[in-house]
């Protein structure tokens, strides 16, 4: 036969972005007869989107196109940040309806389906134009999106507004989780003003009339969110293919990590305790205070990742501090320097990889569990925003896997506002729990992370369910 083509759309999240590659990576080395074209939106906001873009065209793959989409320029005079999001969604309608029209009028391959991300739901229509099937890849866990689907059918199967739910003691017993899990961890970008719950729960009801969903998990870690979406005949079949990671980072850091990673070598195994929060993650003056305060009154060494605010005039994503020592308490980085490093950017994969990380304080996003897992480190829980706070949730509640410094702290992901103050006291007690040679969690997560490395080889769970999502794919093809 001829082969067969998938158009991949993403949006341009550096991890929504990364997750997607990954996964067309995986694909085109499971089958030979596939071509992918991935189709990437560009953005003025990150650097690191246009560096790693950057970095895909210059590393050609036989089987991989990557094309950057031009389009217009989203209204300014919309009223949020969401409005204006979806909105640039829309306005790349005509590029992906052209990627569409060429493939279908090639005599060499057959077009057998398009992946969009999970945000992309409008281009459904135009795949339906073409009489495309579409699958949604959603980069987060099988628990959050199970949240989406609960909300979606509270809302149009019974009326409920869900809008009460914002900030609410209620507890949702969700099919997804195992624990009934507070209201008040449901994304604050789902109550944000001028329809975000609609906008959110739109999508997901769009979900529900594609051909698939492709989730960045593995059966062995959420076997129960995995099975309740499965036993669901209202959404359509899911595919758990993950973890699906990039390992090696970015050539354009070459030399941030060699540096990191020599002090690194430099210390006792598992004995560093490493703070990273994402790349949109940053803390004001007081805050950056009183995790130093912590940090040294662990007595644990420590590798610190910190970013600093954008201002909150402009939506930009965080920078670097340029002078450490007008944020710090006076003299923490002097009586600190033989046992901690406060850097900026952090080559995350590779210092999770190292054997000197014994724990790591994470913000939670569905990537960074993942990389903890598959390096075997164990971590505490900071979320900020979006889906973070169910994600700590179902480590440190539903699976024991986790340390909890906070579970409900948030952070506006656009205005940068955070919802309180962490107290020194409270950070030091969970870096001191996390840290512990003795926790009970240490053993659970060394055990996931041999899990997640048998789940992606073949004979493995993600591998079987990366062959299913191919078989539909090929019978899509006449």
């Amino acid at each position: 036969m001829n082969k067969a083509e998938l158009v991949f759309v993403t949006v341009p999240g550096i991890g929504h972005l990364v997750s997607c590659v990954e996964l067309a990576k995986l694909l085109v080395e499971c089958d030979e007869r596939l071509s992918i074209t991935v189709l990437i939106m560009k953005q003025p906001f990150d650097p690191k989107v246009s560096s790693y873009t950057n970095s895909l065209v210059e590393t050609p793959n036989l089987h991989i196109r990557y094309l950057e989409l031009m389009k217009e320029e989203p209204s300014s005079q919309l009223s949020s940040f969401l409005s204006i999001f979806f909105r640039f969604i829309d306005n790349h309608k005509s590029c992906v309806r052209e990627v569409l029209a060429e493939i279908s009028n090639s005599v060499s391959s057959h077009l057998g389906g398009i992946v969009i991300d999970m945000f992309c739901t409008s281009l459904i229509d135009v795949a339906n134009e073409f009489g495309v099937p579409s699958y949604i890849f959603y980069p987060g866990g099988a628990a959050t999106l199970g949240v989406l689907f609960l909300l979606q059918s509270l809302r149009d199967d019974l009326n409920e507004d869900v809008s009460h739910y914002e900030n609410s003691d209620v507890e949702l017993a969700l099919p997804t989780y195992i624990n009934p899990i507070p209201a008040k961890l449901l994304s604050s970008a789902l109550f944000e003003k001028d329809g975000g719950v609609d906008m959110f729960l739109d999508q997901a009801q769009r979900y529900r009339k594609t051909k698939g969903i492709i989730i960045n998990t593995f059966l062995e870690l959420e076997s129960h969110a995995i099975h309740a979406l499965s036993n669901d005949k209202t959404i359509p079949p899911v595919y758990a293919v993950g973890p699906v990671l990039n390992l090696k980072g970015s050539n354009s850091q070459n030399q941030e990590t060699e540096m990191i990673m020599k002090w690194l070598d430099l210390q006792p195994e598992c004995s560093v305790v490493f703070l990273c929060f994402g790349s949109a993650g940053s803390f004001d003056g007081d805050q950056v205070k009183e995790i130093a305060y912590a940090l040294e009154r662990s007595g644990y060494r420590f590798l610190w990742s910190l970013r600093r605010p954008s201002p909150k005039e402009n939506f930009e994503f965080p920078s670097e501090y340029e002078n450490l020592d007008e944020v710090m308490p006076e003299g923490f980085l002097q009586r600190t320097a033989a046992v901690g490093k406060v850097i900026g950017w952090a080559p995350q994969a590779a210092a999770l990889s190292h054997p000197a990380v014994g724990g790591f304080v994470s913000h939670c996003g569905w990537n960074s569990i993942l990389e903890s897992v598959w390096c075997g480190v164990p971590v505490a829980t900071w979320p900020l925003y979006a889906e973070q706070q169910q994600n700590a949730f179902l480590m440190v509640k539903d699976l024991a896997m986790a340390v909890e410094i906070k579970i409900d702290f948030k952070r506006d992901f656009v205005l940068g506002v955070s919802s309180e103050i962490l107290s020194a006291d409270v950070i030091e007690r969970g870096i001191k729990h996390l840290m512990d040679p003795e926790n009970e969690i240490r053993e659970k997560v060394k055990e996931m992370k041999e899990k997640s490395r048998l789940a992606p080889n073949e004979g493995g769970s993600s591998f079987s369910s990366l062959r299913r999502f191919l078989e539909d794919v090929l019978d899509n093809i006449p």
